[in-house]
């Protein structure tokens, strides 16, 4: 980014170049900053690819792709922000569903309300009318999701949202009393009703669950720089956790590792299968050892090719 804003003209402070060296994160948010305030400009934008800037490609990529399919896009708190809202509800016409942080703001008759003060307020007059006898502001709901049942306890209305506009809002609570954290999404589809909604936005899961998965097999662990490379990286990431996934539905599979590792598990989890493999590759590590002494060969001769082998 430093060398395209030189090379276009957009000046940079020199004060601000010792942070290269003193505080790299403090010279990173500087250059963006920069960028942000000129990524009107073609030649900047160009620069560099935001979070927000790839899911706007990426979502009008699909939509040019599948112009006849009508899917609700939805996402987290950090993606719910006005510009990328509007140009979902305007320049797409998709529908969608957000998620509201607790220092979003509501714009009422009674002026602006934090979301948390909002939610707060709502909850203290639903207990007091349940102990009234009078009707309550959450209701019962009910979703299907991945075969089961899931229950929620709701409130559905169409709120003006600061910076946001009009739009259908879903605040949720798992328990009953409303003791849990509440979860507060947001729609577009202002004929929406809670249910709806619930059950869009439910079905994010498992992409954050695929992304704590990842990790786990070395997502974030690339030790490389070229895009062509990391690519590969994510892929290959990709591709192991497919097969693990695969393998929780491989009945014969898991049967073979437990009559091998005298080990009982859960083979419809990832993380279980993962420690699996592992230790059936240790065991199978420990029968090549065994085999090869067996046939007469030393230790050291069994393991010099496979000590190599980590340095190559």
């Amino acid at each position: 980014i430093e060398n395209g804003l030189v090379e276009i003209g957009i000046p940079l402070k020199e004060s601000k170049f010792e942070l290269k060296e003193s505080d790299p994160k403090k010279w990173r948010n500087y250059l963006l900053g920069v960028w942000r305030r000129n990524q009107n400009k073609p030649e900047v934008a160009e620069l560099y690819a935001s979070k927000l800037a790839i899911a706007r490609h990426q979502v009008t990529q699909f939509c040019k792709q599948y112009p006849d399919l009508d899917l609700p896009v939805t996402f987290d708190s950090w993606y719910t922000q006005p510009a990328f809202c509007r140009y979902l509800d305007q320049e797409l016409k998709v529908p969608y569903v957000g998620t509201l942080k607790p220092d979003h703001q509501f714009q009422l008759k009674s002026g602006r309300e934090t979301v948390a003060s909002f939610v707060k307020r709502l909850k203290q007059e639903h207990l007091e009318a349940i102990t009234q006898d009078q009707t309550p502001l959450f209701q019962k709901i009910t979703i299907p999701y991945k075969g089961e049942k899931e229950v929620y306890y709701t409130y559905c209305r169409t709120l003006r949202v600061h910076n946001f506009g009009k739009h259908r809002v879903v605040i949720n609570f798992s328990r009953p009393d409303l003791s849990d954290t509440p979860r507060i999404f947001i729609s577009n589809r202002l004929h929406w009703q809670a249910a709806g909604i619930t059950r869009i936005r439910r079905h994010r899961w498992p992409v954050e669950v695929y992304h704590q998965e990842g990790k786990a097999e070395g997502l974030d662990q690339y030790q490389v720089r070229d895009f062509q490379a990391i690519s590969k990286h994510i892929g290959l990431v990709a591709v192991t956790y497919s097969l693990l996934r695969a393998a929780s539905h491989d009945l014969d599979l898991q049967q073979k590792l437990q009559r091998q590792l005298k080990y009982d598990f859960d083979g419809s989890r990832p993380t279980s299968l993962r420690r699996v493999t592992q230790a059936q590759a240790l065991w199978s590590l420990g029968s090549l050892i065994a085999t090869q002494i067996s046939l007469g060969k030393s230790l050291e001769e069994v393991l010099s090719p496979l000590l190599a082998s980590v340095y190559i």
